[in-house]
């Protein structure tokens, strides 16, 4: 896990044989600490304590330790609490008294905090309600954790000690808490690579081409502003630099490490680098899982012991990272470009693929203020860049080239939360064979592409099909204000173009509000003229502006017309100028704090077609930006506890079927508060027709879910019943047309109102987690894949697109005259689905599969749900840590 300075500890249950870690770390803490711990002078622990400290059973006591290169550098545990009961007789609450105690040299860095978090996670899996401790009232900093986790303490003093008490359920406080802990940990171990002042190139070389060559003179001739040292022990010398054998050699403190030799020889360089007291290492070296079996292994075995030492990884197989900031101007790169200075930050996987992103950068004159090449992104991720570049001031767009994503969940989160202050734009690649590279260790996805696409936009991710079409959005959004609206107004000398800009917007959700058509003689007066009317318009929300090789004026002026109204303007403005790419010279405007085009400049588009759809396509993000994300499902209608020990029964079950009843599944709904329909199954004709009598007829007969497994056709026979005779009837008919024998059973279900079909669900995917789906009952919504797709959790905002967005929502809204339907009740049962599934990630599946939705209200008709043991119940939501096993890109 990182700690609060962005250092890697690593955190684990104690054992019986770290005696004698423990003695060795009890001896590094102070007397003060100890006497703030134990409330007596104790200056070392006796063979008892050791024994009693080091021996748990992971149940009543529990004790975690944080090492640092295999250092013993603090420890937390809890005990149980016999269990009280109060006056009247009932149980109380299950409590357990927690402590800890962590080495002078390592206080300030959050480490209490991750303690706490952790304890609380292990307690709530337990049983345990909530936490006691005692604590003396000069530790003021021990009463601050408490307090500062998220948690409502309250106490009071007995015997001069205070004794503090809070229950340790999860609320959304405690979870914000931690969220924003991971958020400054995260960020802050990007920054110190970004911010290094000294650089190492191990593994340089004398010969020319050569990778280590190559890394040093990308430094030097970069211009970097801190330290280039150079580690070749076959040298005294590259490119002009002493050589130095290793890294220990070094006579200066070394803040990040670029390593560039054989694989097999990588760890040793990792154990150097920790013993020199390294940050971060960016592996360039290949070799790794990119190469099978063997390479994943020696990736696992690299990443476990660099963070076993406190180190961060960039890499392996990566291209490198690059700052272009002028106070370090850092290309730690193989790629000879170093970009200008801008306002993008890119992320990518490939590092080949990053030298020609590069290259494209420059072309364009977009500019970006850092670049990470992160190659099979076994330790630092996208979720990292993503932490980092919310803070940087220095970075106004977020590029993202994925080739996979190990986390979604958390990749959700946390654009979600980027995409509120920062445009991201991203391209997914493998969209359409959902492949993922050789190098990327990823789980395997359950869920439809749909899925995937609904995850980005409901992060308010602009996300785009090719490289180019990212710069076409990024040129704009880093240089120009969003547009408030759909409307457009079209400026141009040439009408073909301009016919072309309007057939372009109509087919991207654009409406050309006004057209000013100048002809080919125009002026730059003319067009000043033009833009002027469209941008002050009220009517108009952008402007995209056609400009061809001229008659009677010069480019130059027109370019300085454009440039003066695009830096004036408070609306959007793009161009198609002489059909230049990117940010044209004579369209920049000039910036203060030194990149390549100022606020202001109008980027270039050689088709008027490109123009339209990158405007499109922030109009998009800027209309979710503006839209408020609404609230989730209410608390009071939650009971997840109830909920937690019906799954837990169910997979109590000693039979292989793991399939919930019906009952079953009316009382897992129930615990949502969705109303399950009510049924009863018959397996006879004399059944049957008690059944109708009990429900008061006004009922229909259908089949059940064994049949519909076999013939789902059958989900659309059944028949209405009045009397005993139209019951006797219609079960015979019902036996007849599914040839079923005569004991084969049927369902009795009450008739509920009239209204248009249509089915939820919810499923628990292997890497997105949980996924919610809605969609319009019936063969073409199969046929045609008409579903919408969240991940949970969820807002009402969320749920209301999500009824929108589907081809079939007109059937909802009064299609050719019918009665417009209660669409708040099927987002409310969206909301609902999505928090059940959000809690319970044992329920593999959830089908809501007919709810009549009517003018009133919706009825839920028939429900299935089957559950399935989980590996980790959701623990990231609640506890901060890195992947969970090292090398593997399944995590942040």
């Amino acid at each position: 896990m990182l700690l609060r300075d962005g250092q890697v500890a690593h955190l684990r249950p104690i054992s019986a044989d770290d005696a004698e870690l423990l003695v060795e770390f009890y001896g590094q803490v102070s007397a003060e600490s100890k006497y703030l711990r134990f409330f007596a002078p104790m200056p070392r622990l006796s063979e008892r304590d050791v024994e009693r400290f080091t021996h748990v059973d992971h149940h009543d006591r529990v004790a975690f330790v944080l090492t640092v290169a295999q250092k013993m550098i603090a420890v937390g545990r809890f005990d149980r609490l016999p269990q009280k009961k109060d006056e009247d007789g009932t149980t109380g609450f299950v409590e357990a008294e927690v402590a800890f105690l962590v080495q002078d040299a390592h206080q300030g860095r959050g480490i209490a905090q991750l303690l706490l978090e952790h304890l609380a996670q292990a307690g709530r899996e337990r049983g345990i309600d909530r936490f006691v401790a005692e604590v003396l009232p000069e530790n003021q900093r021990m009463i601050q954790i408490f307090r500062d986790a998220g948690y409502t303490v309250a106490g009071g003093f007995e015997d001069g000690v205070m004794r503090l008490e809070f229950p340790i359920i999860a609320t959304d406080t405690s979870i914000n808490v931690m969220q924003a802990r991971e958020h400054r940990a995260e960020a802050a171990s990007i920054q110190r690579f970004f911010d290094a002042r000294t650089v190492a190139v191990i593994g340089a070389s004398r010969r020319q081409d050569t990778i280590g060559q190559t890394l040093v003179r990308n430094l030097v001739l970069g211009d970097y502003q801190g330290r280039v040292f150079v580690v070749n022990p076959a040298a005294t010398s590259v490119a002009g630099l002493p050589a130095y054998p290793t890294v220990g050699d070094i006579p200066d403190q070394v803040d990040v490490a670029i390593v560039a030799v054989p694989a097999d020889a990588v760890q040793e360089v990792v154990l150097d680098c920790a013993a020199k007291g390294v940050h971060g290492l960016v592996v360039i070296s290949s070799g790794f899982a990119e190469t099978g079996e063997e390479g994943r292994q020696r990736q696992r075995r690299l990443v476990g012991l660099a963070r076993s030492y406190g180190l961060r990884l960039v890499g392996p197989n990566c291209l490198g990272i690059i700052n272009t900031a002028s106070d370090f101007s850092l290309n730690a790169s193989l790629s000879t470009v170093m970009p200008p200075r801008g306002r993008a930050g890119f992320f990518c996987q490939s590092g080949a693929l990053g030298v020609a992103i590069l290259e494209k950068v420059a072309r364009r004159g977009l500019g970006l203020s850092s670049f990470v090449s992160a190659g099979n992104r076994a330790d630092v991720s996208g979720n990292d860049l993503l932490q980092y570049w919310e803070e940087d001031d220095s970075t106004e767009v977020v590029l993202l080239y994925l080739e996979s994503i190990g986390n979604p969940r958390k990749f959700s989160r946390i654009a979600r939360r980027v995409s509120r202050q920062k445009p991201v734009i991203a391209v997914k690649s493998g969209r359409t064979t959902q492949g993922v590279p050789m190098g990327h260790a990823v789980r395997s996805m359950q869920a439809p592409q749909a899925a995937v696409d609904a995850m980005f936009r409901q992060a308010g991710v602009i996300q785009v099909d090719t490289l180019d079409e990212m710069f076409d959005v990024a040129q704009l959004v880093a240089h120009q204000p969003l547009p408030k609206g759909h409307r457009v107004a079209v400026v141009g000398n040439s009408d073909a173009l301009g016919l072309l800009a309007a057939d372009a917007a109509a087919a991207v959700g654009l409406y050309v509000r006004k057209s000013y058509s100048l002809g080919s003689d125009a002026t730059a007066e003319d067009f000043e003229e033009a833009l002027d009317k469209a941008i002050d318009h009220p009517e108009v929300d952008s402007v995209v502006a056609v400009f061809i090789p001229p008659i009677n004026t010069t480019g130059e002026e027109v370019a300085n017309v454009l440039a003066a109204v695009g830096e004036q303007s408070d609306k959007p403005l793009v161009s198609t100028f002489l059909a230049t790419e990117g940010i044209p010279e004579l369209l920049r405007v000039p910036d203060v704090a030194g990149h390549t085009a100022g606020r202001g400049s109008v980027p270039s588009y050689p088709a008027v077609e490109a123009a339209v759809r990158a405007l499109a396509r922030v109009v998009e993000y800027a209309a979710w930006r503006a839209k408020p994300e609404g609230e989730p499902a209410a608390p009071e209608e939650v009971d997840a506890g109830e909920a937690r020990k019906l799954v837990e029964r169910v997979l109590r079950r000693e039979d292989d079927g793991r399939d919930l009843t019906f009952d079953e599944v009316h009382e897992l709904l129930s615990c949502y508060g969705i109303d399950l329909w009510d049924r009863v199954e018959v397996a006879s004709e004399d059944e049957a027709v008690a059944a109708g009598e009990q429900l008061g007829y006004d009922v229909v007969l259908k089949a059940t879910a064994a049949h519909l497994r076999q013939r789902p056709d059958l989900a659309h026979v059944w028949r209405n019943i009045d009397t005993e005779d139209e019951m006797r009837d219609a079960w015979r008919t019902m036996h007849g047309l599914i040839d079923a024998p005569e004991s084969a059973g049927f369902i009795v279900q009450k008739v509920a109102a009239p209204g248009v079909p249509v089915s939820l669900g919810g499923i628990e995917d292997p890497l997105f987690g949980p996924v919610v789906s809605f969609g319009v009952s019936g063969p073409a919504t199969e046929l045609l894949g008409d579903r919408a797709y969240r991940i949970p959790p969820m807002h009402s905002g969320d749920a209301a697109d999500m009824v929108r967005e589907i081809k079939a929502a007109p059937l909802l809204f009064g299609y050719r005259g019918s009665e417009r339907v209660d669409t708040a009740a099927i987002e409310t049962l969206l909301l609902k689905v999505a928090q059940l599934k959000n809690d319970l990630p044992q329920v593999a599946s959830l089908d809501l599969n007919l709810v009549l939705v009517g003018a009133n209200g919706a009825t839920v008709l028939n429900a299935e749900a089957r559950v399935a043991p989980v590996a980790d119940a959701r623990s990231d939501w609640f506890v901060r840590r890195l992947s969970t096993e090292a090398g593997d890109t399944v995590s942040g």
